[in-house]
This record gives structure tokens, C-alpha cells and sequence, in this order.
């Protein structure tokens, strides 16, 4: 088997069903555009959403709350799960490679490290942002913190 003589598999190729090609072909005529108005005549496009004058969902349904497009999203990792990954994997650094190679953040997130938990090993953590109490408990078991 080579490229020259690769085929689709059998039953998945239709032919297209050609409109505007005789009345004997089933789509002749109107070619399934119906009769008259502007959805007949070339050149027609109605706006994204239009409803044929119904009032369209979108101006329908009301609208509430604000959404702040400065917000700074963080994902959060506790210092329990901090904990087991560095008795696991016997850690004495944790930064965001180490948590993306487990699979607690993907390649975009900032990472705020937070307080619930324990922390006992001595480890020094690499985040965007740390809350108060977790800042305070790597601190207390002898780690440090730097901020990315």
C-alpha cells in the first residue's frame, strides 16, 4: 500500500445533492428556496440571531451581574496536597513545573498556595501568590516562599 492508491472506505463517500439542476432532479424550480421574499434572491444574509422578527433570544433573556475583565484568576493548591506530593516524591523544591508534572495546574494558571492543611516538610515553594496562613506554616516548618 503506497499513497497512489488510497481510498475512503466503502459507503462513506455521498455525492453531494446538486439543487437548480432541472425539474426532473427533484430541486428544480425554486432550487428549495421557496416563493418570493428575500430568502429567495441572491444576495441575501440575515444577522447572526435573527429570528424572523421574533424578538431573539439574546435580547430576550435578561441580563444581571458584572464581569470583571481585570480579574486575576488563580488556581488554588493547599498545603495538604503540597504535603503528600513531597512525601511521595521525596521533594525538597516545589514550583510550578513539579505541579504541572502532576497534574494539579496546566501551563497557563497562576498558582496562589493556601492554607488548609499541614505542611511539616522543610520545602521552599515557588507560586504567584500565597495567602497569610499558608505563608506563615511554610515558614513555621523551616521552608521558604518565593513569589514568581
Amino acid at each position: 500500500m503506497n499513497l497512489s492508491n488510497l481510498k475512503p472506505a466503502a459507503g462513506s463517500i455521498k455525492t453531494k445533492k446538486r439543487i437548480g439542476r432541472g425539474q426532473g432532479s427533484g430541486r428544480g424550480g425554486t432550487s428549495t428556496r421557496g416563493h418570493k421574499g428575500a430568502g429567495s434572491r441572491s444576495g441575501n444574509s440575515t444577522k447572526i440571531g435573527f429570528e424572523g422578527g421574533q424578538m431573539p433570544l439574546q435580547r430576550r433573556v435578561p441580563k444581571f451581574g458584572f464581569k470583571n475583565i481585570n480579574r486575576v484568576e488563580y488556581v488554588g493548591v493547599n498545603l495538604d496536597v503540597l504535603q503528600t506530593i513531597v512525601e511521595k516524591y521525596n521533594l525538597t523544591t516545589v514550583d510550578f513545573d513539579t505541579l504541572k508534572e502532576h497534574g494539579l495546574v496546566s501551563k497557563n494558571d497562576l498558582i496562589k498556595i493556601l492554607g488548609r492543611g499541614e505542611l511539616t516538610a522543610k520545602v521552599e515553594v515557588k507560586a504567584h501568590a500565597f495567602s497569610a496562613s499558608a505563608q506563615k506554616a511554610i515558614e513555621a516548618a523551616g521552608g521558604s516562599i518565593v513569589k514568581l
